[in-house]
C-alpha cells in the first residue's frame, strides 16, 4: 500500500523547459472519485494505476508497469478524450517538481506537482508555481477527460 502526498500549482507565463520532456498519453478505464483506474504511455513504457479517493492532498496510489503493447489496446477502451501532455521534471530545494504542459483538449493548461513524504513537509515553491489548486477536482486529470480545460478556461 502506498500514500501518495501531492500539491498541484497553476504554473506562470514566465517559466521555460531546463530539461527535455517526455511525452504521455493517458486515458482512464474508471475516472469515479472513490477510485481511478489510469492507463498511461509514458515515453515508450506503460502502466497501469490505482488511485483512491482523495482524502486532502492525501490517497493510495498503486502503479505497476505493464508493456507499452497492452497500455496501447488498454488506451483504446478508456474514456474519451485521452488526456496528453508533455511532462518536465524541475528540481527546486531538493524535491522534483513535475511540470505537465497539456495539449489536444486541455490545450494552453500547465500544472506543476510536488509529492512529498508528509501533508506537513516544507518545500520551496519556485517563483513558476502560481495559484495553489491541490484541492481543485477541476484540475485533476481524471476530471479532464469529462471537462477538458478548453470548455472551461476562459471561466477563470
Amino acid at each position: 500500500m502506498a500514500d501518495e502526498i501531492e500539491r498541484k500549482f497553476l504554473v506562470n507565463e514566465g517559466w521555460q523547459p531546463q530539461h527535455e520532456g517526455v511525452r504521455i498519453a493517458q486515458g482512464y478505464l474508471s475516472s469515479v472519485p472513490e477510485r481511478t483506474v489510469r492507463v498511461r504511455i509514458k515515453g515508450d513504457r506503460g502502466y497501469l494505476t490505482v488511485k483512491g479517493r482523495n482524502e486532502g492532498i492525501r490517497r493510495l496510489e498503486f502503479e505497476y508497469e505493464i508493456p507499452c503493447e497492452d497500455a496501447e489496446a488498454l488506451l483504446k477502451l478508456c474514456e474519451q478524450p485521452l488526456i496528453e501532455k508533455m511532462r518536465y521534471l524541475e528540481t527546486v530545494g531538493g524535491f522534483t517538481w513535475e511540470v505537465d504542459v497539456f495539449a489536444g483538449a486541455n490545450a494552453g493548461l500547465r500544472v506543476a506537482e510536488i509529492e512529498l513524504p508528509a501533508v506537513d513537509t516544507p518545500f520551496e515553491k519556485p517563483d513558476w508555481a502560481g495559484q495553489e489548486v491541490s484541492g481543485d477536482a477541476r484540475y485533476y486529470n481524471s476530471s479532464l477527460i469529462r471537462q477538458p480545460y478548453r470548455l472551461w478556461k476562459n471561466e477563470l
